[in-house]
């Protein structure tokens, strides 16, 4: 059944922040109405410096808010204006994109797929007591979440709004490229394999882990990275550029911090030492001030060897990815506000093992 418009701010319970403008843009095309058409019914708090877009998600009232920029900061002041406004928010869905690791619970992730937090561990910092356990309610859902029964319906149902995404860009003609990049995109290089100039640039070539900016704008094709220190890798099917793609879908520990990973050999020493599936940059700053599962689509592998040719099809996969969570989260426990999560985890609770069956992963 779906919700009817709030009167007010306080009928809202669910919140959608965003990093980018790209992966607001994503999660747009799936909403099922706007509330805010032609005018801000609801307005904000005094106080309050954001901007939001109100509407509904299947049977949820959903206020979405878009960061002024990346960062745990920005985050924490994004989410304090959000709950000071919007006083009845009893979840908060941060989706967008993030670096992955290549392998997860003993399975190949691949760009597309799509990473959900049962915890956060704020990487940039030095203490223990930084690894953040969702709530009650919310690790119920999550559990639920990790059987393969209810992954496979989520992945199902994530697939079906991934293609109704695509098509309703296409009706609106959108500029961003939804459609799948083509495995042939999907390129992983050897972790000690740094991403830079290989003979033309003094600064690419003083260390081995060292890289001018230029590089780092630049595609791995120009600046001469080396087609021998791919790491080749099983797949199902190898599906062509604008092929159906069905996300997988990992539940675990999400790394989250103000710096960007860019080192093979740092994601996999971090991720190792703290149990972590993916890296990003704004759940920590939120998971204390409201309820929060961050949903993530994997856009590059936190490598050195980024670009952008994955981040419009990685937000759309992580957009579906969140309404199909929200379809299963029920409409009775969202009727009155919850305290914002703070209970903590150690770190060495954060990883999970999934049995996962990926014979469905292509269709």
């Amino acid at each position: 059944m779906a919700s009817i418009q709030p009167q007010d701010r306080d009928g809202f319970r669910v919140a959608i922040i965003c990093a980018l403008p790209r992966e607001a843009d994503a999660v747009t095309l799936l909403f099922d109405e706007f509330w805010d058409e032609t005018s801000d019914p609801y307005g904000r708090a005094d106080s309050d410096t954001n901007i939001y877009i109100t509407g509904r998600i299947g049977q949820h009232n959903v206020v979405l808010a878009v960061l002024p920029g990346m960062g745990t900061n920005n985050a924490t002041a994004t989410a304090v204006n959000l709950r000071t406004s919007y006083r009845g928010l009893k979840l908060a869905l941060i989706v967008g994109v993030c670096g992955g690791l290549p392998r997860i619970a003993g399975s190949d992730a691949f760009l597309g797929d799509v990473v959900v937090s049962r915890s956060v561990f704020q990487y940039d910092y030095t203490l223990e007591e930084i690894t953040k356990g969702a709530n009650k309610d919310l690790r119920t859902l999550l559990a639920v979440g990790e059987t393969e029964f209810m992954r496979a319906r989520l992945r199902k149902t994530a697939a079906r709004y991934l293609k109704h995404l695509q098509q309703a860009a296409k009706k609106e003609k959108r500029r961003a490229r939804y459609h799948y990049p083509g495995a042939e995109k999907d390129i992983l290089y050897s972790p000690e394999y740094s991403h830079k100039h290989r003979h033309s640039c003094s600064v690419c070539t003083s260390d081995s882990y060292v890289f001018c900016e230029g590089a780092a704008k630049a595609p791995c094709t120009e600046v001469g990275c080396e087609p021998t220190k791919v790491l080749r890798r099983e797949r199902e099917e190898y599906l062509p550029e604008g092929a159906d793609f069905i996300p997988e879908i990992f539940i675990g520990c999400v790394g989250s911090g103000n710096s960007v990973i860019e080192s093979g050999l740092d994601r996999d020493q971090i991720a190792a030492r703290h149990h972590l599936i993916a890296f990003e940059m704004e759940g920590a700053g939120v998971w204390d001030e409201i309820p929060t599962i961050v949903i993530k689509g994997i856009c590059d592998y936190a490598d050195s060897h980024k670009n952008k040719a994955w981040q419009d099809f990685a937000a759309a996969t992580a957009a579906s990815v969140a309404k199909a969570i929200l379809g299963r989260y029920p409409a009775s426990n969202v009727q009155q506000p919850l305290a914002p999560q703070n209970g903590m985890l150690l770190a060495s609770s954060c990883g999970m093992k999934l049995t996962k069956d990926r014979a469905t992963r292509y269709k």
